[in-house]
């Protein structure tokens, strides 16, 4: 498991942090927080700004 960040893409709010196998998981466990479904559940407008995952490369 790795740490992702999820990020607006037009302002670069950080939306979510946490762990996730790979970008999806992570998308769909920051939709879950926020009391949806999964990510696809998320309103399109929400979903139409754009969330970028990306993988944290940190060292322990």
């Amino acid at each position: 498991m790795s740490i992702f960040q999820i990020k607006q893409t037009k302002s670069g709010a950080v939306i979510w942090t946490g762990a996730a196998d790979d970008e999806q998981t992570a998308l769909d466990a920051m939709a879950r927080e926020a009391g949806y479904r999964d990510f696809s559940a998320l309103p399109d407008t929400i979903r139409a700004n754009g969330l970028k995952a990306a993988k944290l490369d940190l060292i322990s």
